[in-house]
């Protein structure tokens, strides 16, 4: 039986391409396991294609793109504890907590229950201002007036809080 295009250039330039996938992943068997997959994809066009040129170029592009999915996929998978800049992270994540709880008594203290109501329903229930007029009994026009007032005070605080504790 006579191999067709695709089996016929594989075989021939593997050396070439498993190279190629070794200088991008670093890594023999996972370049093997990158050309093994670079020709699965391209099995089902095996018929369609021409030439050795053509096949050598979807080779190419295949052992190419496979080798990035495998970076994409290798990187995916770093634990956190792991990833540079972990104490920054760390720190952010505190200064995020920290923020949030002022934001939490400046909520409970300054605004009034309407509006805190409304800012409950629009930014944790996700629910449109028309939603939450007709649940409150009120016109939508309303609701955004109170929502503005209501980040308008937040803003305020946060920044008085923060100018504050420098």
């Amino acid at each position: 039986m006579k191999q067709d295009i695709l089996t016929h250039t594989y075989i021939s330039l593997k050396e070439k391409f498993r190279w190629r996938a070794t200088r991008i992943l670093g890594d023999t068997g996972e370049a093997e396991d990158v050309l093994q997959d670079a020709f699965f994809r391209l099995w089902g066009k095996r018929y369609s294609i021409r030439s050795g040129g053509e096949a050598e170029a979807l080779l190419y592009t295949a052992v190419r793109n496979a080798s990035v999915d495998v970076l994409r996929k290798r990187r995916e998978k770093v634990p956190l504890e792991k990833a540079e800049g972990m104490d920054d992270g760390k720190q952010e994540a505190a200064d995020r907590k920290y923020q949030l709880e002022i934001v939490k008594k400046i909520v409970a203290g300054r605004l009034t229950e309407t509006q805190r109501q409304i800012m409950r329903k629009r930014e944790y229930g996700n629910m449109s201002y028309d939603e939450i007029a007709e649940e409150m009994g009120m016109q939508p026009a309303a609701v955004r007036m109170q929502i503005s007032r209501a980040r308008k005070t937040i803003l305020e605080c946060y920044k008085d809080y923060d100018k504050e504790r420098r």
